[in-house]
């Protein structure tokens, strides 16, 4: 899968590229709901828009797919998913990969709101996602981690995230849970919890000192983290979806609420 998107000038983006096959397919979408940090002005018509949908069932185990996501010079984008990802296991008890791979141009936005991955009994996903970032690029990008389905117990997830600015790494987190995982359901990991995930937000207008970045938030099972750099990290644990994607949206409306952004 490939997914390009440039600036068409008059202040619009335009998808310049837009390739998929099955199980994950891109189509072209338009705005739905309110958009995450409203200061970032993305509801208007100048933003491109693309939703990511199952075409079939998957990723089963022995898949490896691939997604490149290009971001050019001044361009916004709003990539979102149509529904949940299931991660099934496959008929020879191979794992199953997605590989993802992301540029965001400089001085350009990129908001990206999968829906949660459901890792089911006996499957064994590896996903990775690597982001460069550019100067003056902005990024929202969001991750959730259902443990199995209703009832279930769920398989193995291994899901690493790194964000460099340039070649300056900014944030490289694994996290790996399941059966194959010694202490996984410990307190450091998953507390026991079912539903797990975070939003990163990285914003070049906030400034790399004290006032420009929130201070350390810590609620019951959602924690708001600002790390050494224009970003800020929320993190949050629940027993569901529902409950997970209420704490995260807590959090970044938390973050929209004390940030205050610095004029360039």
């Amino acid at each position: 899968m490939a997914l390009t998107a440039g600036s068409g000038g008059r202040g619009r983006s335009r998808v310049a590229r837009l390739r998929s096959d099955g199980p994950l397919l891109l189509r072209p979408a338009i705005a739905t709901g309110a958009e995450p940090l409203r200061r970032w002005s993305l509801a208007g018509p100048g933003t491109a828009r693309i939703s990511r949908a199952a075409g079939a069932a998957g990723p089963l185990g022995g898949d490896d797919l691939r997604f490149h996501v290009d971001v050019g010079t001044g361009a916004a984008l709003v990539l979102r998913d149509v529904s949940a990802t299931l991660a099934l296991p496959g008929p020879h008890g191979e794992p199953s990969r997605i590989r993802m791979t992301v540029r965001v141009g400089r001085n350009a936005t990129l908001v990206w709101l999968p829906e949660p991955v459901i890792a089911a009994h006996g499957c064994d996903h590896h996903i990775s996602t690597e982001v460069v970032l550019e100067p003056g690029a902005r990024l929202l990008l969001r991750e959730e981690l259902l443990l199995g389905r209703h009832g279930e117990q769920p398989g193995t997830v291994r899901q690493r995230l790194r964000v460099c600015q340039g070649d300056r790494p900014l944030y490289d987190q694994v996290l790996a849970v399941g059966p194959d995982t010694p202490g996984w359901q410990g307190p450091a990991v998953t507390g026991g919890r079912r539903a797990l995930g975070s939003v990163l937000v990285v914003d070049p207008q906030w400034s790399t000192g004290r006032d420009g970045l929130p201070a350390v938030a810590a609620r019951p099972d959602m924690a708001l983290l600002p790390l050494s750099g224009p970003a800020v990290l929320v993190t949050a644990l629940a027993d569901d979806a529902i409950g997970l994607r209420r704490r995260l949206d807590d959090g970044v409306a938390e973050l929209e609420k004390t940030a205050s952004p610095v004029a360039r």
